[in-house]
């Protein structure tokens, strides 16, 4: 999209890496819309990318009820738009994520609050 200006439009970007704790990843539970939008977090490029489903989801996802019933294994994953099969024992740079990626996830069988998506 072309973008117009009255005036000069040149300057650093603010939101790079390294003004970051750490790249910053968006999270989205698909179907859920409990949750309006993505959720950004700084994430470690040596976090593994299981302490996603076991640390670091629940402290954003775990008060919706059917958060316990998820089923990890059958969990659909989306990088930027697209399907995506992540490595669950690599890191999180080890699956190729890097600063400002979108990570989506959807539970088949759960399509929000009592099936409130489907």
């Amino acid at each position: 999209m072309t973008l117009r200006t009255l005036a000069p439009y040149d300057f650093p970007a603010k939101d790079v890496v390294g003004n970051f704790p750490a790249p910053l990843l968006y999270l989205c539970w698909e179907d859920h819309n409990l949750f309006c939008s993505p959720v950004c977090i700084p994430a470690a490029p040596d976090t593994p990318f299981a302490a996603l489903a076991e640390a670091i989801l629940p402290g954003i996802y775990g008060a919706h009820p059917d958060f316990a019933r998820i089923d990890w294994s059958a969990v659909e994953w989306f990088k930027s738009g697209q399907p995506w099969q992540p490595d669950p024992g690599a890191t999180l740079a080890g699956n190729g994520l890097k600063h400002k990626d979108v990570l989506r996830f959807r539970t088949p069988g759960l399509q929000g609050l009592q099936g409130s998506f489907s």
